[in-house]
C-alpha cells in the first residue's frame, strides 16, 4: 500500500492519537465510522484503545476486517461511494466536521486520479461498475489512492473473473487498505 494523496503529511501527529484516545466511546465510535461504515468493525476499534500508536489502532482494524460477517462487511461497502462517482454528504448533513463529510472528502481525495479522465473512460468505468454490481451484488470497492481511471478499469475487469468467495477475500483485503490509509490520517499517523 502507498501513502499517497490518502495520507497526508509525512510525519506523526501524537496530539491527534492524544485526542482520539481520550474521546468519549461514543464520539470514538463516531470518528470510526467515519473511517468504515461497518458498526461492528468502528465498535470493535473503538474498544481497543487506547492505542499507543497509529500502527496498533491499524493492527487491530486489520484483524477486525478479517473477522467481519458478510453483513458487517456490506455494511462498510455502504459508506462508499461508486468509483467515478461523487461521495457527496447525505442530506441533511450539516456539520463541518462530522463523520459523514470527513467521508465524504476521503472518498474525493482517495479518487482524484479520476479527475481529468475521458469521457469515454469514464462512460466505460460506470458500465463496468454495473456489470460488477450484477455479476456480485454490491459495489466494486478498490483502493483508488494513486491509481488513474484507466487502472482502476482494468482492476475492475480482472476481477469480474473472480468467484464470489475469491471475490469477498479481495473486498477485504481492499477494505483494509482504505481503512490503513484512513486511520493513519485520524489517529495522526506517519505518511
Amino acid at each position: 500500500m502507498t501513502g499517497g494523496s490518502g495520507a497526508q503529511g509525512s510525519t506523526a501527529r501524537p496530539d491527534l492519537l492524544a485526542r482520539f484516545n481520550d474521546l468519549p466511546p461514543a464520539v470514538a465510535f463516531d470518528e470510526l465510522l467515519s473511517c468504515c461504515a461497518s458498526a461492528t468493525w468502528a465498535a470493535k476499534v473503538s474498544a481497543g484503545r487506547p492505542y499507543s500508536s497509529a500502527d496498533s489502532g491499524i493492527l487491530v482494524s486489520d484483524e477486525v476486517v478479517t473477522k467481519l460477517s458478510l453483513t458487517d462487511l456490506a455494511a462498510a461497502l455502504s459508506g462508499h461511494p461508486r468509483i467515478g462517482e461523487r461521495g457527496d454528504e447525505p442530506a441533511g448533513h450539516h456539520s463541518p466536521d462530522g463523520p459523514a463529510l470527513r467521508s465524504a472528502a476521503w472518498s474525493r481525495r482517495e479518487q482524484s486520479g479520476l479527475r481529468g479522465a475521458d469521457a469515454a473512460t469514464v462512460r466505460s468505468l460506470a458500465e463496468l461498475n454495473q456489470e460488477y454490481e450484477r455479476r456480485f451484488d454490491h459495489i466494486y470497492l478498490v483502493c483508488a489512492a494513486d491509481r488513474s481511471a484507466d487502472e482502476l478499469a482494468d482492476i475492475l475487469r480482472e476481477r469480474l473473473g473472480n468467484d464470489s468467495a475469491t471475490e469477498w477475500l479481495v473486498v477485504r483485503s481492499e477494505l483494509q487498505k482504505i481503512n490503513r490509509i484512513r486511520l493513519r490520517e485520524l489517529l495522526g499517523g506517519a505518511g
